[in-house]
């Protein structure tokens, strides 16, 4: 192994060139542990006194409770005020009144008289469109749609569904309304199928 080392500066054996260069090395290793640092970067030393400052401490715990000493004594006579009403006996039993209080009544019972009259009209009123005539066209329609479907009106249903049901279940789209007879052309009665 001492055959393959290549030392820097030549030497006559190099088994003793290995061993003095790797000395060598270890001094310098060791030295470089040991080194101590040109700078001194360790912390200051701390001081207890400059940072608790039982001082300052101390002043705060005799402010807190004196605040809480006058909280308390606050409290005791609020509590004692609630409890007998206090010693005033000059109530002022003054209630708030407005001005405008007849005014804004008479504007509320006059907006209240024009919304029963335009209710009143409203409700007089005769419809424009007549929606039994509308009942009558829709059924017309339902006819006219049943001649020319391709297929039944319930040929969706399964024999698990409502048409192979043991009880009779009527379609929604056979629900028609009552028919109207126009007696005068003003009030149309209802006549049953």
């Amino acid at each position: 192994m001492h055959r393959a080392y290549q030392p820097i500066t030549p030497a006559n054996n190099k088994l003793l060139k290995k061993r003095w260069d790797q000395s060598r090395f270890d001094i310098h290793r060791k030295k470089v542990v040991q080194a101590r640092p040109v700078i001194d970067n360790i912390p200051p030393e701390t001081y207890m006194h400059l940072h608790l400052k039982l001082k300052k401490l101390q002043m705060e715990e005799e402010r807190l409770a004196t605040v809480e000493r006058d909280n308390r004594i606050l409290m005791e006579k609020m509590s004692y005020i609630m409890r007998t009403k206090g010693r005033v006996d000059n109530w002022n039993s003054y209630e708030q009144k407005s001005l405008n209080k007849t005014k804004r009544q008479r504007e509320l019972l006059r907006v209240t008289h024009e919304n029963q009259a335009i209710l009143k009209r409203i409700s007089s009123k005769e419809p424009h469109y007549n929606h039994y005539v509308w009942e009558d066209a829709w059924r017309v329609n339902q006819g006219y749609m049943a001649n020319i479907s391709k297929y039944p009106q319930d040929w969706g249903y399964t024999k698990n569904s409502l048409r192979y049901s043991s009880q009779p279940q009527s379609h929604p789209s056979n629900k028609v309304p009552r028919r109207v007879r126009e007696t005068s052309p003003g009030k149309p009665k209802h006549e049953d199928r």
